[in-house]
């Protein structure tokens, strides 16, 4: 008797020093990454926002108020990478939405891959046939991945294929990416044929059931005090329309513009969003069996293509802030009652922001301009031609930076250096231009430390220029009376970007301290008690987690 007593007393023992030990994680992870958001959007509409979505994660989350992109050009695919890797071009080897491989000239797409073949579509479709190999550096989700043994899942998901590719690294459960035909589509990368609720899913036809309904603004249009006049100069018009003012007719536009018409209305976030719920659904997210946490990375694409036809300070921009916050405060809700209130931890975040427009800020008698690329390219190569009697030694302008033809120069023995040192002289003297270095003596050039830090960050030896550009405050690529806007710069407008966090392990408030892009992969680590991704560079921001 005394035996078995001793006995049980050693497996109670046991039994609770193994639940002792369990780490204790949240059931899920989801990042959104919010294309084209800058900072500003998380107060400049705040009055006008529900209780369920923004400011949800504000009053109950954490805010690291001073986030900041740690290196130029500041771009979609750039960004995605250096979230969820914790660190920059110079490691993680994305230097652009396209970038220029160095040794042979030939422009690379971020995520392009001939190796794999596409899933849901045309096998010729070039859409499909994409991955994440051309990421050189792991990133938290993969290292989730590698901590659970593989038990964790891990999905991204994006109308943009980099916006979801890329967050959800390379060893990914499943990416799924929009295609133009209407449906969500993959790679055979993550898996031989496209899972049936994917399928079932595009059997819905909801972007052409979305695009029916038309888009009108959420309110009375005269309430949009934060925006300028709907039909104005300065905004991009849909093809087939007149004027670039609502009501927008989606409905009589599909037959010119298409499906992937949806991208470029709000109703493009509420599709992702749908995928989303679909993919906690069907794939169990937060309900791992084996009891490790899963992860959903999540790209809301729609209001960098908005932002880019329409600019900052127009009506629609406002509207799909707006109807983004309402889609949030869905997914939360969603969230709550499949996964559990307090069960799982969202992080909000953007890869860049956005400038005004450049003739929207004159016209307002700021300073500001474009810059014209193919102009530019053309002058310098005629000026480095009458120095070295040799045409085309710049092949492209692109990420604001100078790719030489390298082959060339090796072929004619040409002094490379000293075409560097004669583009940098040309570039100066370009209006607009502010700082123009040669990359292999960026620590050297007389630019301020900040900007010089960020040069040194996003430069890559094999994918990036030998030049970089930096343009004066609220100027961009583009020609005169370009509408819309872009990003890719260092300024603030381009770079300062929102970081919100809410639930599991994060306590409520805000820091004024200055963070990294690069900070979030090694906090989402500690979170989980994972190691951080084999490149990171950043640190945990200690504030945010209640642990």
């Amino acid at each position: 008797m005394i035996l078995k007593r001793l006995l049980l007393l050693c497996c109670c023992i046991s039994l609770y020093c193994a639940q002792a030990q369990q780490v204790d994680r949240p059931k899920l992870v989801v990042g959104i990454m919010v294309d084209q958001m800058r900072w500003d959007y998380l107060y400049r509409y705040y009055d006008r926002y529900t209780e369920g979505g923004f400011k949800r994660m504000l009053n109950s989350g954490f805010s690291c108020e001073n986030t900041y992109i740690n290196y130029i050009p500041t771009i979609t695919a750039i960004g995605h990478s250096s979230v969820y890797t914790g660190t920059t071009p110079a490691i993680h080897g994305i230097a652009g939405n396209d970038f220029i491989i160095q040794a042979t000239g030939k422009s690379m797409y971020c995520t392009e891959d001939e190796s794999v073949s596409p899933l849901g579509t045309a096998p010729e479709n070039v859409a499909g046939k994409m991955s994440p190999r051309n990421l050189l550096a792991s990133t938290v989700t993969d290292e989730l991945k590698l901590a659970s043994n593989f038990r964790s899942k891990v999905i991204g998901i994006a109308i943009k294929d980099r916006g979801a590719i890329l967050p959800a690294g390379h060893f990914a459960d499943a990416a799924y990416w929009f295609d133009n035909s209407g449906d969500w589509i993959s790679s055979s990368y993550y898996m031989t044929d496209l899972p049936k609720w994917v399928k079932d899913f595009n059997q819905q036809k909801l972007a052409e059931k979305y695009l029916k309904q038309d888009w009108n603004t959420l309110y009375p249009i005269e309430t949009y005090k934060q925006s300028i006049e709907d039909n104005n100069p300065y905004e991009g018009k849909f093809k087939g329309t007149q004027a670039p003012t609502f009501p927008v007719k989606t409905s009589q536009l599909l037959k010119e513009n298409g499906l992937g018409l949806v991208a470029t209305t709000p109703y493009g976030n509420t599709l992702t969003l749908d995928l989303a719920k679909a993919a906690i659904d069907h794939e169990e997210l937060g309900n791992n069996a084996s009891g490790f946490t899963d992860f959903l990375a999540i790209s809301i694409s729609s209001p960098d293509k908005i932002g880019h036809q329409f600019a900052v300070n127009s009506i629609e921009v406002e509207d799909n802030y707006l109807r983004l916050d309402k889609d949030l405060e869905n997914f939360f809700n969603y969230l709550d009652k499949t996964v559990g209130q307090g069960q799982y931890t969202v992080f909000l975040t953007a890869d860049h922001g956005a400038a005004h427009n450049p003739q929207y800020f004159m016209d307002q008698q700021g300073n500001g301009g474009y810059f014209n690329s193919k102009v530019v390219q053309q002058g310098l190569n005629e000026q480095l031609k009458a120095k070295f009697n040799t045409d085309k030694l710049v092949i492209s302008l692109s990420n604001y930076q100078v790719h030489l033809n390298n082959i060339l120069i090796k072929e004619q023995h040409l002094d490379r250096q000293a075409i560097c040192d004669e583009a940098v002289k040309y570039l100066r003297n370009i209006d607009g231009v502010a700082f123009a270095a040669e990359m292999d003596k960026v620590s050297e050039a007389a630019i301020p430390a900040r900007i010089k830090e960020r040069i040194i960050n996003g430069y890559n030896y094999k994918r990036s220029g030998a030049i970089q550009i930096v343009l004066e405050p609220q100027w961009y690529a583009g020609s005169a009376k370009s509408t819309g806007t872009t990003h890719g710069n260092w300024n603030p407008y381009d770079s300062h970007i929102p970081l919100v966090w809410m639930g599991w392990g994060i306590k409520h408030g805000a820091t004024n301290r200055v963070t990294a892009m690069t900070d979030i992969a090694a906090t989402v680590a500690g979170l989980l008690h994972i190691q951080e991704p084999n490149g990171s560079i950043g640190n945990p921001i200690i504030e945010v987690l209640a642990q």
